[in-house]
């Protein structure tokens, strides 16, 4: 017996920056997030090679298989977008019980992927979402982008996207792309309050629908994925905008 996937509410580009105000996150289809970043869908679709190109994550505290990723860092200031040079992710443990309070060095995105038109052009159009929302958008000040590269699979029979359970980043905004899944169940998105009683849940099934999220105001996180064919997997980008600095140790 199939179960029924809860679709997410999608906000139209146009009025993300309201409904952000209002219930502080947004979905986006894929044709909205190709609209906001000012490319077309195969222009996003270049940037899917790469994430079959993963390292493992070698620091998963629960002992698991499941997780591989890169992680990359970029300063964002008006139209434009640096990268910085490579650096640890590190949060502390009131945002990550896990997996706070360590360095971890992960590889680096690869040149080709950090080259391609839509990811800069991706990063830059969320950057207009986040000043318009926080600061002057006439006169943008610098955003510290983390950007991951996740993929999640069933190699021990179970995926975790979000083993530290449900959680805030310690960031401004986080924006949570879908870039595939293939031979999954699960990996459901669920959106609460940080200070309310009030949450929706859905699940992203079309590549490169996107949630976006003001990290101060919800906790967030995905359910775990099994295996309904051989070799599943549930692939995402993640990218988060600080308005003052990475964190660091």
């Amino acid at each position: 017996m199939s179960t029924r996937l809860l679709s997410p509410p999608i906000t139209p580009p146009a009025q993300v920056v309201a409904v952000l105000r209002q219930q502080a996150y947004a979905a986006l289809s894929p044709a909205g997030v190709a609209q906001l970043a000012g490319c077309s869908l195969a222009d996003l679709d270049a940037l899917q090679p790469s994430w079959a190109d993963l390292p493992p994550d070698e620091y998963l505290k629960d002992g698991g298989r499941y997780r591989r990723r890169r992680h990359s860092c970029f300063v964002l200031q008006g139209d434009s977008l640096t990268q910085v040079p490579h650096r640890p992710h590190w949060q502390p443990v009131e945002y990550n019980a896990l997996h706070g309070g360590m360095e971890r060095w992960f590889a680096p995105m690869l040149d080709e992927t950090v080259a391609q038109p839509a990811w800069s052009r991706l990063l830059l159009g969320l950057g207009l979402i986040c000043s318009a929302l926080k600061g002057d958008a006439a006169r943008p000040a610098p955003w510290y982008v983390e950007a991951h590269q996740f993929r999640i699979d069933t190699t021990d029979g179970i995926g975790r996207p979000t083993p530290e359970g449900a959680h805030r980043d310690g960031v401004d905004f986080v924006a949570v792309l879908l870039v595939g899944r293939e031979g999954i169940k699960g990996g459901e998105t669920r959106v609460f309050e940080a200070d309310g009683p009030h949450g929706q849940r859905f699940t992203m099934t079309e590549p490169w629908t996107m949630l976006l999220l003001d990290d101060a105001r919800v906790v967030h996180e995905s359910t775990p994925i099994q295996p309904v064919e051989a070799g599943g997997y549930r692939d995402t980008l993640v990218l988060t905008f600080r308005s003052s600095q990475f964190q660091s140790s």
